[in-house]
C-alpha cells in the first residue's frame, strides 16, 4: 500500500512539474531573445525532461508492479491513446530541447537570438497535448475504454 501511495504522488508530482514546465516556457519565449532568457528556458525545460522522465518510471510502476493489474491498462484503448500522444508530446520536445542547449552557450548575454518558429510552434502543440493527456489519464483510472 505505501508504494501504491508513494508512486502515485511520484506521478503525481512529475504531471505537475511537467505542466508548470510547459506553461513557462509558453510565457517565456519570444521571437527574437538574449542569451540569458534562453539560458532561462534550458533550465525551465531540464525541470520538464526530469518530471517527464519521472512519469515514465513511476507511470509503468502503475502499469507492472503496484495498484490494479496490468491488464486494467494493457485492455483500455483510453490508456493506449494517453501513452501515445506522450510520446509524440516527448519527440516534439526535442526539435525545442536541442535548440536551447545549443543557444544557451556563449559569452554574450546581450546577443539577440531569433527563435526558429518551429519552435514557438513545438510548444504550442505541446500545450495542448499536456491539457489532453490528464484528461485521458482520468478516463483510464476509471476503467472507460477498456475493451
Amino acid at each position: 500500500m505505501t508504494e501504491l501511495v508513494i508512486t502515485r504522488y511520484v506521478h503525481f508530482m512529475a504531471v505537475f512539474a511537467i505542466v508548470g514546465a510547459i506553461f513557462a516556457e509558453q510565457f517565456l519565449i519570444s521571437k527574437i531573445m538574449t542569451r540569458q532568457e534562453i539560458k532561462r528556458i534550458a533550465k525551465i525545460d531540464a525541470i520538464y525532461g526530469i518530471g517527464a522522465l519521472l512519469v515514465l518510471i513511476a507511470g509503468f510502476t502503475l502499469w507492472f508492479w503496484v495498484g490494479k493489474p496490468a491488464s486494467f491498462y494493457s485492455r483500455n484503448w483510453i490508456f493506449h491513446t494517453k501513452l501515445t500522444l506522450f510520446i509524440l508530446l516527448g519527440l516534439l520536445s526535442v526539435y525545442p530541447t536541442i535548440f536551447f542547449i545549443k543557444n544557451r552557450k556563449g559569452n554574450d548575454l546581450d546577443t539577440k537570438i531569433e527563435v526558429p518558429g518551429t519552435v514557438i510552434l513545438l510548444l504550442k502543440i505541446e500545450l495542448l497535448l499536456i491539457l489532453v493527456i490528464p484528461a485521458l489519464g482520468t478516463l483510464t483510472s476509471l476503467g472507460i475504454g477498456t475493451f
